[in-house]
């Protein structure tokens, strides 16, 4: 069978990024990482190395699938360029409306006619990403969760203009690397960032009342939800920085309380208290 989206460009060499590609290339992909900074790229790909050593070490992955996805990875600062033999172009770059459209608007032009256009975007409108290109029945939204490589869920994100077969290639890719896909209209927030904020940001406003502490809520949801992790230290591995910004947009498009930040929330960001990246967050991670 031919594999769906051979050659896969990933625009932004972060978090979610660098995972992406690992994901793509462990599955036979040629998979190029695209970032204006040099160093970022490196880092990345110090970061996929990593993983794979961790999963070698654990038995998970074979030395030769290692070195196969290693040799299969690449990098380019040139986004225009990397984009010129694509099956499938990922933008992965973050939550912001302006950076994304001039990104979208040099791959729409730099791209194959054929080429699938993707955001992973956790809370903006395909539907507007894909009014930003010539092609907007080609633009879809595949979001990954992270880390990439271990979460087995990739949303797949359907604007109004999204053609079918493109949805149905998007399915096919998401099984061929190991996810199990749900499809979700474009709605704000889709199905899991709605969810999701809506819970972190009741539990960050408990916090915020003194109803319990952030470990105390967590445990709650962990072990009388069966949640994998807790809202407040889920908010802290993503980011508290990211979460603020969803949440504000999500309050702005359907304008309920639910989505309103909490006081707590906006302090810490401003504090520079982000979560694990920074240290600090609901949790101390530097300890």
């Amino acid at each position: 069978m031919t594999r769906v989206f051979q050659n896969v460009i990933v625009i932004g060499a972060g978090t979610m990024g660098h995972g992406i590609a690992q994901v793509c290339a462990m599955t036979g992909r040629s998979a190029t990482l695209v970032d204006i900074d040099p160093q970022r790229l490196a880092d990345a790909l110090a970061k996929v190395g990593a993983n794979l050593e961790k999963g070698v070490a654990r038995g998970k992955v074979l030395p030769e699938t290692r070195d196969r996805t290693l040799g299969l990875l690449g990098t380019n600062t040139d986004l225009a360029a990397a984009c010129a033999d694509a099956d499938l172009v990922v933008e992965a770059v973050p939550e912001n409306m302006d950076l994304k459209e001039t990104i979208l608007r040099t791959v729409d032009s730099a791209a194959p006619a054929t080429a699938v256009i993707a955001s992973n975007t956790s809370s903006m409108s395909i539907t507007a990403l894909g009014a930003f290109t010539s092609r907007p029945e080609r633009v879809i939204g595949l979001h990954f969760f992270n880390p990439v490589h271990i979460m087995a869920l990739l949303e797949i994100v359907t604007g109004e203009l999204t053609d079918h077969e493109v949805t149905s290639q998007c399915r096919a890719f998401a099984e061929d690397i190991g996810k199990t896909p749900i499809v979700v209209r474009d709605a704000p927030g889709f199905a899991t960032s709605r969810l999701g904020i809506a819970v972190a940001m009741e539990a960050i406003r408990m916090v915020q009342e003194g109803v319990a502490s952030a470990q105390d809520i967590d445990t709650a949801m962990e072990l009388g939800y069966r949640f994998p992790m807790g809202p407040l230290k889920l908010t802290d591995l993503v980011g508290l920085d990211v979460r603020l910004a969803i949440t504000e947009h999500l309050h702005r498009e359907l304008g309920t309380d639910t989505f309103r930040p909490p006081q707590l929330l906006k302090r810490l960001v401003r504090a520079g208290k982000l979560g694990k990246k920074s240290g600090q967050g609901f949790y101390d991670w530097e300890s």
